[in-house]
Formats: C-alpha cells, sequence, structure tokens
C-alpha cells in the first residue's frame, strides 16, 4: 500500500511539473530542452548533467520530436509507465487544445497585450537557451578538447544547416571523442563520483520484451497502415497513415514536420493552404511542442464526425512512432554507455550537443527575438536571474513576461 501510494505521489509530481512547462514552454524544441534542464537537473536533480546531455543525445539520433522525447524519457525515469504518459499528456495538451480552439474559431490572439505576452515568452526563451548553454558547456566542456568538439559542431551546423546539420555534427562529435577523449575517460568518471552523486546507471522501468514489442509495432504500422489506407479506401485510416509517416520519417521534429505534413493534407486537398498557413501561425504563438499542430490540422480535416477525436487521433499517430521507437532503445541504452570506447564517444557527442545549443541560441532563437535593445536587455535580465540568482524558470518566465508587455505598450 506505502509503494502504491509512494508511486501515486510521484506520477502526481511528474504531472504538475511537466503541465507548468506545457504553459509557458515557449521558444521551440531547443528551448524546451533548457527549460527541462533547469527544472530536471537544476532544480528538481532528477538526473545529472551528463546523464541528460547522454539522453538528449540520444534524442537527437531518433526521428521524431527530440523535445517530447526527452521529456516522456523523464517521466518514465521518475514515475515509470504512468509517468511517462503523465509527462507526456501534461505537456502536449495544453497547445493541443489552444489550437483546437483555434480551429474552431474560438482563440484570438489579436491585441496589444496579447502580442507584449507572447512577445515576454520569447524573449524568457532566449534567457533559458542561454542558462543552458552556459551551465552545459562548464559542465560537459571543460578541457580544450572538448571545447573544440563543440566549436565544431557550431561551424558544422551553421554550414550544413537543418536536422542534417544536428545529426552531422553530432556523429562528428562522436568520432571527436573516439578519437581526443579516451585517455580523459578515468579522470571525468572520478571527478562525477566525487562531485556528482547523481551519476549513475538511469533505470528505465521497460523490459527487452517491451522494447522488442515496440520496435515490432513501429515497423508494422509503417509498414502496414498505408496498405490499410489503400485497401479500405477509408478516411479515418489514411489520416492515421499520413500523420505516423511524418511523425516517423522526420529528424529533429519541430518545424522539419513541416513540409511532410504540407504535402500529406495540403496536397490531398484535405485542408486548404490559407487553413494550413493559418494553423502554423497560431501554432507558432502557444508554448509545448510544435507536433501539436497536428491537433489542429486533425480539427480542420473533419475526417471524424466529430472534431475532436480527429484531432485526438492525429495527435496520437504524430508522436506514436518517436516514442514507441524511444522505448524500443531504451532497456540497451545502460549497457551501452558502461562501455569505455562508448564513454569517450558520449563525452564527444555531449560536446558537440553543446555546440548545437550553442548555434541554436543565435539562429533562429536571438535572430527572431532580439529586435532590439530593449529586448537584449529584458533577455540579460532574465539570464542572470537564473545564473545568477538562482530563481526557478517559472518566475523568470512571468517577469519577462510582464517585461513583454511594457516593451509592447511603450
Amino acid at each position: 500500500m506505502r509503494d502504491a501510494r509512494h508511486s501515486i505521489e510521484r506520477i502526481k509530481e511528474v504531472f504538475c511539473a511537466f503541465l507548468v512547462l506545457g504553459l509557458t514552454s515557449f521558444g521551440g524544441p531547443i528551448a524546451h530542452l533548457g527549460y527541462f534542464r533547469a527544472e530536471f537537473v537544476t532544480r528538481r536533480r532528477w538526473l545529472s548533467e551528463a546523464d541528460y546531455a547522454d539522453l538528449v543525445a540520444l534524442c537527437q539520433f531518433l526521428p521524431g520530436p527530440a523535445s517530447s522525447q526527452v521529456g516522456f524519457a523523464l517521466g518514465l525515469l521518475r514515475g515509470g509507465g504512468w509517468g511517462a504518459a503523465a509527462a507526456w499528456t501534461a505537456f502536449t495538451l495544453p497547445s493541443a487544445l489552444v489550437l483546437v480552439l483555434f480551429a474552431s474559431g474560438a482563440a484570438s490572439f489579436d491585441g496589444p497585450v496579447s502580442e507584449g505576452l507572447l512577445h515576454g515568452l520569447k524573449v524568457a526563451a532566449v534567457a533559458i537557451v542561454a542558462h543552458a548553454v552556459w551551465g552545459m558547456a562548464h559542465k560537459l566542456c571543460p578541457d580544450q578538447r572538448r571545447a573544440g568538439i563543440a566549436l565544431a559542431a557550431v561551424l558544422i551546423v551553421v554550414l550544413i544547416g537543418g536536422p542534417a546539420g544536428m545529426i552531422a555534427a553530432i556523429l562528428v562529435g562522436a568520432v571527436g571523442g573516439m578519437l581526443l577523449c579516451r585517455d580523459s575517460v578515468y579522470r571525468d568518471q572520478v571527478r562525477q563520483d566525487q562531485g556528482d552523486p547523481l551519476s549513475r546507471d538511469l533505470h528505465f522501468p521497460v523490459s527487452r520484451r517491451a522494447a522488442r514489442i515496440a520496435a515490432v509495432c513501429f515497423v508494422t504500422l509503417l509498414i502496414g497502415l498505408p496498405g490499410l489506407a489503400w485497401v479500405s479506401s477509408s478516411p479515418v485510416l489514411s489520416m492515421a497513415d499520413a500523420f505516423y509517416r511524418a511523425g516517423a520519417l522526420v529528424f529533429g521534429g519541430g518545424h522539419v514536420v513541416l513540409p511532410l505534413l504540407e504535402s500529406e493534407v495540403v496536397q490531398s486537398g484535405w485542408v486548404t493552404p490559407d487553413s494550413f498557413l493559418a494553423g502554423y501561425g497560431a501554432a507558432q504563438a502557444v508554448p509545448g511542442p510544435l507536433f501539436t499542430f497536428a491537433a489542429y490540422l486533425g480539427t480542420e480535416m473533419g475526417a471524424l464526425s466529430v472534431p475532436l477525436l480527429g484531432a485526438a487521433l492525429a495527435l496520437i499517430m504524430i508522436f506514436l512512432p518517436g516514442l514507441a521507437l524511444l522505448v524500443a532503445v531504451l532497456p540497451f541504452w545502460n549497457g551501452f554507455r558502461r562501455l569505455e570506447r562508448v564513454q569517450a564517444l558520449m563525452r564527444g557527442a555531449n560536446a558537440a550537443v553543446v555546440g548545437i545549443l550553442g548555434a541554436a541560441l543565435y539562429q533562429p532563437v536571438w535572430t527572431s527575438v532580439v529586435v532590439g535593445p530593449h529586448e537584449f536587455a529584458l533577455a540579460l535580465v532574465g539570464f542572470l536571474l537564473l545564473s545568477v540568482w538562482k530563481w526557478p524558470a517559472w518566475a523568470v518566465v512571468a517577469i519577462l513576461a510582464l517585461g513583454g508587455i511594457v516593451i509592447t505598450l511603450s
């Protein structure tokens, strides 16, 4: 009975933590990773900096929405299967519901106050990402070799761009770690044992049997849904197939999924180009993962008689492949991480993650938000509140949101 109560309390803890993030995490997937780090590494200490960076690197390798996969894994780590479900639901539903209301014509984002609020929230994302880059660089790039790997990652992302650039940067970082960081593995391990007691195996409650089932389900749906949709001519199966393939075949998540969705729902005639663009604009103005744009499209498509059911189907199918792949990989993750060569590889990959976040801090986070001295000053205030005064992220978000309103009205 005591264990059951403890489990329920942990699930509640996970749900409440991710609900706050689902309501306040503006700025896209890179900003989300910064919010997660501030909440679960710095504040709640659910896992160490190195463990978090390993998890981010893993999710960057997998197709699907990386930030949602990281959040799902954190919920799984803290509260088991129900914790993972609570984390995904709490982080995803706020923006999904707003977009469903927008599709139904019940939401409006007009007016100077609402515009200022959104502007301040985007400035908060700048401060959050800058704080994450600063903290992770201090922990994960403590020597010249890994600082050089992070710099190389920045250059690769700038030159190649897009998800291909991120994957290439992590691969180059992994190779660089294998070549340059082998002799630093022992020293790093000693430092973690002495100074970071949370560095340990991450015990995800997923059996190898469950992992195999998840892998089989991923492949079966990817291959089987197109055939079922073609044979039956069912609009529901066609809709499920379209959103599942969009979620399964995209690396990097976020904006990268938009061309796939456009080809599936606009070129097929399910949604007009104007409605698609209007929904995309609204998706930029809400917190949480951009994949919740699927809820808007599911409402607009009308494949089901009840629009809310269409939104739910689209939302579940676009997230399902990425989460299934993550479950398929997690049971093998600790054994993989324990290998000495892999530890060196992950040192380099983690340094590359810092470089990727640093490049993203400039483009698109900084360039799209900091357009003048007022925004710069507000972002600096947020960064100092986080790094010097150690304010919680939610409080900084609230302060900077009010500052955005002041800037817009002045």
